[in-house]
């Protein structure tokens, strides 16, 4: 699943956060899971998930271990289809930045 179209206007790394957040909203990640969903150095990950968590988008919960997790209004109330809509092409513009 994708975090709402209206969120997905931001930097690449941020808008892989959210869809990767978003995929495992009740769960939520650990910033270790999320370095390898998103496969981006630990310091762009750093300053995504800091913008992020400024622009409210995310929540960090801490207990034995950190998880972050989507705040409520970046999950789709339904499942989209439009990754099934999407292009190789697409998806790879999407991840890459040029």
């Amino acid at each position: 699943m994708r975090a709402k179209r209206e969120y997905r206007n931001r930097e690449g790394t941020e808008v892989a956060v959210l869809d990767a957040l978003v995929d495992r909203a009740d769960d939520g990640m650990t910033v270790f899971e999320l370095r390898a969903a998103v496969e981006v150095d630990i310091d762009e990950l750093e300053t995504a998930l800091s913008t992020l968590k400024e622009d409210d988008l995310i929540v960090v919960e801490s207990g034995s271990e950190t998880v972050i997790k989507p705040a409520e209004r970046v999950v789709p109330d339904e499942p989209t289809d439009e990754d099934e809509d999407q292009s190789f092409g697409e998806w790879i513009r999407e991840r890459i930045p040029f």
